[in-house]
């Protein structure tokens, strides 16, 4: 059990029998009543968002999710492959799980798979990757004014905007969570 006041971001609570992982916590102390937390949690097995209201006195429970490294290996068509780091045992997790993060992962990176009941739940992607530019249009200097982005695709066919000067073959900085160009690398 943990008090409403010590949640935070990135706590995984049970909420009706699932595990949701807090994406967003608001502390909210009114003029008037008690303290409360407004937290906004993610449903880990289904991918649902709400959001909830907790006094800081309430109890909830927490879920015990295990982490574990794993190596990413392959897709098979259903299923992501991942090589635990510790065991070497082979960690397979479900497509529908994986969605829209199959275009951040990468042949032998490392990622963290959350695992509740003995069943993976969830991948974490790190929050900034480096991504080389597969695909990119060329433009010429002058064609637009300034601040004009460009669609592009990566090794992985992930497609991000980026500035025109980017070209292929370059490496390029990659916010995860919003998946918008950072910065390039020169390597």
């Amino acid at each position: 059990m943990i008090r409403g006041g010590d949640i935070a971001k990135g706590t995984v609570l049970l909420h009706k029998g699932s595990p949701y992982l807090v994406v967003e916590r608001e502390f909210v102390n009114p003029g008037k009543g008690a303290a409360f937390a407004r937290v906004k949690m993610k449903n880990l097995k289904d991918g649902a968002v709400l959001t909830q209201t907790i006094k800081t006195a309430d109890t909830v429970e927490d879920a015990t999710v295990d982490t574990h490294k794993g190596q990413y290996q392959y897709e098979d068509g259903e299923n992501y492959l991942f090589m635990d780091t510790e065991s070497y045992d082979q960690i397979s997790v479900p497509s529908d799980i994986i969605n829209d993060k199959k275009y951040y992962l990468r042949e032998g990176d490392e990622y963290e798979i959350l695992i509740w009941e003995g069943n993976p739940i969830d991948v974490k992607i790190p929050a900034k990757m480096v991504f080389e530019v597969a695909e990119s249009e060329n433009y010429v200097k002058g064609d637009t004014v300034s601040g004009a982005t460009k669609p592009i695709t990566t090794e992985t066919g992930l497609v991000v905007r980026v500035p025109l000067f980017i070209k292929q073959g370059e490496k390029i900085l990659v916010n995860t969570e919003s998946n918008e160009y950072q910065e390039r690398i020169n390597s």
